[in-house]
């Protein structure tokens, strides 16, 4: 059985459990370990994750010192852990305790690079920016694979930029179901009856406050024909009053937050669009990524709505699914949007629907064939084929 040592910058990251879950599900054994942003951590299972500390949102210079505190007592955080076939490092932080841990067991253990996002500070031309890319070059330097979620990623930052010259498997965003059984018909929500808005959501991770005011703005414009749901956990350093803002519009509406896989299908099977925009970092890893949203959106028959001239519209137009909104404006969102009518979403719905289940589902075949692909940077046979879990 594969040994995988998996190094994560969040271990209260949703997504740390759904890759260990996926982990697991592909046949490997985890040792989980990693800082964390909540003071309670979830519930792994049968791993007990080993708690490098806590860290801060966008608190750069503490979580810098913290990896080098983190360095020194590594040695003793893994006494007593079994030799890994593999580590991996999901973000830069990480990839530098990734080589500690290689060194402490040993130069021969491969170390894969998780890169799921391009931070803002290694794009720069100031001297952190490159003092930043200077470090991920240089603990990158022997990193076996590097595993990435969006093919922008790796075009233009990992091969623009001269970062990384490991082979590469794309392993996107898609929503985990490792059910077995035959996938559930999505139940997207039912046509708005007379005087009901139509209802676009935006879940996740709420960070983006151009959003937020391109929404409002549209909704008032709008008078009521479009109501905006909005779940997950707001960034609210990214918001000047997030609570406040909300509560005053009246056609936005906060729910808090959901549990992900449980609630997916409900909460996207009362909501008409799904929001796949994020100006957050607007020319960089905003327009290179393709966002959970837009995975779980189509899964559960929500149209998405993308901004043109992002990867996230390139895969959608491709595929010929959703609307791409060319300018962030409020009148342009209204031209989008404003003469919708039952006919043309459900044409819009309709396309969602027929496509593979496959393109947003990830599921216990492609587990396998993860742990396979690490298996073979292993230097064993951990399955009978190996095949990238790329769409």
């Amino acid at each position: 059985m594969l040994h995988v040592l998996y190094l994560v910058h969040d271990l209260c990251d949703p997504a740390t459990s759904r890759r260990v879950a996926m982990l697991e599900a592909g046949g490997a054994r985890v040792t989980l370990a990693g800082f964390r942003r909540r003071e309670t951590l979830p519930d792994f299972g049968g791993i007990t994750p080993l708690d490098l500390g806590m860290t801060g949102d966008r608190a750069f210079g503490q979580r810098l010192v913290a990896v080098g505190k983190a360095a020194l007592t590594l040695g003793a955080k893994l006494k007593g852990v079994a030799r890994p076939d593999v580590i991996i490092g999901r973000n830069l932080e990480m990839l530098a305790l990734a080589n500690r841990a290689r060194a402490i067991f040993g130069a021969d253990v491969p170390v894969v690079y998780e890169c799921l996002d391009i931070h803002r500070l290694l794009l720069g031309q100031g001297g952190v920016s490159r003092a930043m890319r200077g470090a991920e070059r240089f603990f990158g330097r022997n990193a076996a694979l590097l595993m990435t979620s969006s093919p922008a990623f790796v075009r233009d930052y990992f091969e623009a930029y001269g970062q990384s010259g490991a082979p590469v498997m794309l392993l996107q965003n898609k929503t985990l179901d490792l059910s077995g059984a035959a996938l559930e018909a999505a139940r997207p929500a039912s046509l708005p009856k007379d005087g009901e808005p139509w209802r676009i959501g935006w879940f996740g991770a709420l960070r983006c406050a151009k959003s937020l005011k391109l929404l409002a703005a549209f909704t008032r414009a709008m008078e009521g024909r479009f109501e905006v749901v909005l779940r997950g956990r707001p960034a609210h350093v990214e918001f000047e009053n997030f609570d406040g803002f909300v509560r005053d519009e009246p056609y936005l509406r906060f729910e808090g937050a959901y549990r992900n896989p449980d609630d997916l299908p409900a909460i996207y099977g009362e909501v008409h669009f799904s929001w796949a925009i994020d100006f957050f970092e607007e020319g960089m890893n905003s327009n290179w990524l393709l966002p959970n949203r837009l995975y779980e959106g189509c899964r559960f028959g929500a149209v998405p709505i993308a901004m043109e001239g992002t990867e996230t519209a390139r895969f959608l137009a491709e595929r010929r699914l959703g609307l791409s909104l060319d300018e962030p404006k409020a009148e342009r969102l209204s031209a989008l949007l404003g003469n919708m009518d039952a006919e043309s979403y459900v044409a819009l719905r309709d396309a969602v629907a027929a496509q593979d289940p496959g393109t947003w589902i990830c599921g216990p075949a492609d587990c396998r064939r993860l742990v396979e692909r690490l298996g073979r940077v292993a230097g064993g046979v951990y399955g009978e084929s190996f095949a990238e879990v790329a769409a």
